[in-house]
């Protein structure tokens, strides 16, 4: 049985345990916000060693950092080093993304390495067995999926919400399709002059996750790419057939999750938010970003940590994080590290933000050991301790009670010792 079959028969499995435990929350109060669609456990049945999260409404905004190998650079040591600095950096999932190399070797050995809930693009690995996306049939595409699912993946993107009926919109816009997986579809279906494969076989892909309890991440193919083009009527009419998809997963049982934006301005934020809420019936929305200005390649963890802290803020649960590298190349070891902190300042922000129990905690013990000058206390509370304890040791010697930044005119202690001697 699936964690939503379950939830709806009012049956408490050992995950609902585990993250209501996590989360500090009654264990009946997540059972009724899975059974709503409103909450997912991505956990495949078959991914033994995975420590269940939970992703929704109600819970800490979760992050997921993105892997894989590219045809210029496709090692398997290289990319169980990325797990491990995702893993120790904490974020919650990983998505085993690659393109080069040996791909079902890859994803086999992250999976069997990684505690945390992996998901993957089906569609991508389909597309590197061809020279062509166009040379694929309908059962490619299935037998990919199906594929990935039985080695054990917890969640994955399929992009099966972008329809014909969205080409002319498509047609008006800026940038046209950024998304890798949309783009490949769109090309398959405009060449052979079909509809989309993924929502042609829909329920056939239902069957295969429903089997191993798979959750579905409903991908935004038509996320836009840059300012110009955000929220427009390609982004929406995907959006609506999203929505149906959902409503059809959940009649099967199956977890759901509704991928977003993509490039958008602060102002359309809160609008993205309340659309996919509205019109995917609550269902976790996971956004890539989203990224907030278009011109700071090298920065885009930035631009990526601003907007998906308002987009948390609002609603989204679940942030996909954004590298420096992005626009730009593959991350590197250190540039995953950026990514996944990056991430995390964002969702912690929000969930202080949206007075989440207990999240402020954390802010409090920092700002109690900056009070009491606890560097020791102080690094240990630091979402990075390497980076800071780096700092430190630079600008100050290790012995002296204030920094470098303002020496004896410390505030901290000159106020301290002007309210001592009132």
């Amino acid at each position: 049985m699936t964690q939503l079959e379950m939830a709806r028969n009012n049956e408490i499995s050992n995950e609902m345990k585990i993250v209501s435990e996590k989360e500090k929350i009654d264990v009946k109060y997540l059972i009724k916000k899975i059974a709503e669609g409103r909450v997912v456990i991505p956990a495949s049945n078959l991914h033994k060693n995975v420590n269940p999260i939970g992703i929704g409404e109600g819970l800490k905004v979760k992050i997921n950092a993105n892997i894989g190998s590219s045809p210029d650079r496709a090692e398997v040591n290289h990319e169980l080093e990325k797990l491990k600095i995702c893993v120790d950096a904490k974020a919650d999932t990983v998505m085993d993304l690659s393109t080069g190399g040996d791909i079902d070797k890859i994803r086999r050995e992250i999976i069997k390495n990684s505690n945390i809930p992996v998901g993957t693009v089906p569609v991508y690995q389909a597309a590197c067995s061809v020279d062509d996306i166009v040379d694929l049939n309908e059962r490619d595409f299935i037998d990919g999926i199906r594929k990935h699912i039985e080695d054990g993946v917890d969640f994955i993107t399929i992009h099966a919400g972008l329809l014909r009926s969205s080409i002319p919109f498509i047609k008006k816009r800026m940038m046209g399709v950024v998304s890798r997986g949309g783009a490949l579809i769109l090309k398959w279906m405009i060449h052979n002059k079909k509809e989309n494969p993924l929502f042609e076989n829909f329920n056939e892909i239902l069957k295969m996750a429903k089997r191993y309890d798979v959750t579905l991440s409903l991908g935004d193919g038509l996320r836009p790419g840059c300012l110009k083009d955000a929220t427009d009527k390609a982004q929406i009419s995907e959006l609506k057939v999203i929505g149906d998809l959902t409503l059809k997963a959940w009649e099967k049982d199956v977890q759901v999750m509704v991928e977003g934006p993509g490039h958008i301005p602060l102002n359309q934020i809160e609008k993205n938010i309340r659309l996919e809420k509205e019109i995917c019936h609550g269902a976790p929305f996971y956004v890539l970003g989203p990224l907030v200005t278009d011109i700071a390649p090298g920065y885009d963890h930035i631009t990526s940590a601003i907007g998906g802290c308002l987009a948390a803020y609002y609603g989204a649960d679940f942030l996909c994080y954004v590298t420096p590298a992005e626009h730009l190349g593959l991350p590197n070891v250190e540039e995953v590290k950026e990514g996944v902190i990056s991430s995390r300042i964002a969702a912690h922000a929000a969930d202080i933000a949206r007075g989440l129990g207990g999240a402020i905690d954390w802010d409090n013990e920092m700002s109690r050991a900056r009070s009491n000058l606890d560097w020791r206390r102080m690094l240990e509370l630091s979402i990075n301790p390497e980076i800071a304890k780096d700092i430190r040791e630079r600008c100050t010697d290790a012995d002296e009670d204030v920094c470098s930044m303002c020496g004896r005119f410390c505030s901290v202690k000159t106020s301290k010792s002007a309210i001592n001697e009132s």
